[in-house]
């Protein structure tokens, strides 16, 4: 039974990455599952993702592009105030400006370099390095 499709898609991604392989089939899809992707696309993590309709909760076919070394879903979900990315980078990135976390703001999902420049906070996410 799946408890966290987030979690359980991202660990998906992370071991086809280290196997090489060049394409992922991610299932099931959601609208959080797709903001995440868009940004790690927006950040040249991965290639071209797209949705498969299957008739059920549907799928994502992710274009690997062997850039990512880990990543994953942060448990509990932090509540992050615009000025503490940086106590967040430290417990979640190996260096400073080193990988992106990707934050749920207000203003939508968005990588915390981006929620920093706006100057809003949010809730962790995802870390991918």
């Amino acid at each position: 039974m799946l408890m966290d499709p987030l979690a359980n898609a991202l660990s998906t991604i992370r071991n086809y990455e280290r196997a090489r392989k060049r394409e992922v089939i991610v299932a099931p899809a959601s609208k959080l599952i797709a903001d995440v992707l868009r940004v790690m696309q927006q950040e040249n993590f991965i290639g071209e993702f797209e949705f498969i309709d299957d008739g059920k909760a549907g799928k994502f076919r992710i274009q690997l592009l062997g850039k990512i070394n880990s990543c994953g879903a942060i448990k509990p979900r932090h509540a992050v105030k615009r000025g503490d990315y940086e106590k967040w980078e430290k417990r979640y990135l190996p260096a400073t400006g080193f990988g992106i976390l990707v934050v749920s703001t207000p203003k939508g999902v968005m990588a915390h370099v981006q929620a920093r420049e706006q100057g809003t906070g949010g809730r962790l996410l995802v870390y991918v390095y």
